[in-house]
């Protein structure tokens, strides 16, 4: 059964605080599209055009993908722990928040952060997600989506073994989706979402309190499953 949920829609004041642009940047990649091959407007607010967020967000990440290839990252200590802005930097994204937005977005496709910081007081905690610098270049070496895979020395997790006669009411994580959807890897699953390849996915039933993780219905991840199954 399809999904009925609407996509959600982004203005180019959003898109643009987002990717750490001007929204009359925006504006100039829209009026540019046939060379640049930004998105079609997804809708109108009043005067304003609108964008499909996920349509927008995968473009963002192809472009900063085929320009990392170029991207010499500065000599570091392999143990340096850099947190989301620096990280950023160092893997040559424009955007300082790139890495935050993976995370919170994209669950899988980056790597777990080495450290975490729990910071704050008990009225107003927060984390800091901190990545050594060999971690990073591990992942920049075989990122989804790089078009070459270099070994890494820290093997994927195994995924769980997920029931799919579960409570078809129960919320799961992106782990237990890509078990479900037959994937090998969380990383792959969270390539093939960004992609667009699970539009049942692209908007989730929940975000999880600690960190906005993204959550899905069993009985949704399994109603994709079917269509994929219903592809090949």
């Amino acid at each position: 059964m399809a999904s009925s949920r609407k996509p959600r829609l982004a203005d180019a004041a959003e898109i643009a605080a987002e990717q750490g642009l001007t929204s009359a940047r925006v504006t100039r990649l829209y009026n540019t599209r046939d060379s640049s091959g930004f998105p079609e407007i997804a809708g109108m607010r009043r005067r304003a055009r609108l964008w499909d967020h996920a349509e927008v967000t995968r473009w963002f990440a192809q472009r900063s993908l085929a320009r990392l290839g170029d991207h010499a990252s500065p000599s570091r200590d392999a143990d340096e722990l850099l947190n989301g802005a620096a990280a950023s930097k160092f893997l040559g994204y424009k955007n300082v928040n790139q890495v935050t937005t993976y995370v919170r977005d994209h669950p899988g496709y980056f790597p777990d952060p080495d450290v975490v910081e729990e910071l704050g007081t008990p009225e107003r905690p927060y984390r800091r997600l901190l990545w050594r610098v060999q971690t990073l270049l591990d992942w920049k070496a075989a990122r989804p989506g790089s078009g070459r895979y270099v070994s890494s020395e820290r093997p994927a997790k195994a995924l769980p073994d997920v029931p799919a006669d579960g409570d078809p009411d129960e919320l799961l994580g992106a782990t237990q989706a890509a078990a479900l959807l037959g994937y090998k890897s969380v990383g792959s699953f969270s390539s093939s979402l960004a992609q667009g390849n699970l539009p049942l996915l692209e908007t989730p039933d929940a975000l999880s309190e600690k960190g906005g993780r993204r959550r899905w219905t069993r009985k949704r991840i399994l109603t994709q499953a079917a269509q994929r199954r219903q592809k090949r």
